[in-house]
């Protein structure tokens, strides 16, 4: 009797990792399953990275696909605006005044800025969902992923339509990147 009432515990707390019951979780399998049938997502990221310091603030206008490849342009601020890039698997880089620059995803040990709306895309694509809540008129995701061999930890908004609303990423146990997302949109 013992081993059938754990069993029963064990089953309802494996299963009730979503405050809202199941509906949060098949809204993240609808969003993932979305994401992989689409050629790719576009959309505007408002960055506010937190170093502790000083906190910086980007604007950019990004592109995604399929593959995990996300070609971005710098709209703020105006001191490198127009300036491009592109991230993957393989590496990052910028392109200005015809020139491109190879980049680290990680520079003084801190994720650059920059590498946000890729982080948000491939852990929306393949990280651990560890748990889902209703909240307001949509969904707050805790997604769990790793880079690098450090973990991560995304607290994901979405709305009733499966649309990234905001974002945020803890590297090493701290959240170091704020993200905005604007006019998210299928291709």
């Amino acid at each position: 009797m013992r081993i059938k009432m754990a069993v029963i515990v064990c089953f309802l707390f494996l299963f009730s990792g979503c405050s809202s019951g199941s509906t949060g979780i098949e809204q993240a399998q609808a969003l993932r399953n979305k994401l992989s049938s689409s050629s790719g997502c576009s959309f505007r990221a408002n960055i506010t990275a937190d170093y502790g310091t000083k906190l910086y603030e980007f604007t950019l206008d990004c592109q995604a696909d399929r593959e995990g490849n996300l070609t971005f342009t710098v709209v703020t601020p105006d001191s490198i605006s127009g300036i491009s890039g592109k991230i993957n698997t393989q590496g990052a880089h910028l392109t200005f005044d015809d020139k491109v620059l190879a980049f680290e995803p990680i520079a003084d040990g801190q994720i650059t800025p920059v590498t946000a709306p890729w982080v948000l895309i491939m852990t929306l694509h393949g990280g651990y969902l560890n748990g889902c809540t209703k909240d307001g008129d949509g969904f707050l995701l805790t997604i769990d992923d790793s880079y690098r061999d450090d973990a991560l930890r995304l607290n994901i908004k979405i709305n009733q339509e499966l649309l990234p609303q905001w974002a945020e990423v803890f590297w090493q146990n701290r959240r170091v990147l704020t993200l905005t997302v604007e006019n998210f949109a299928f291709l």
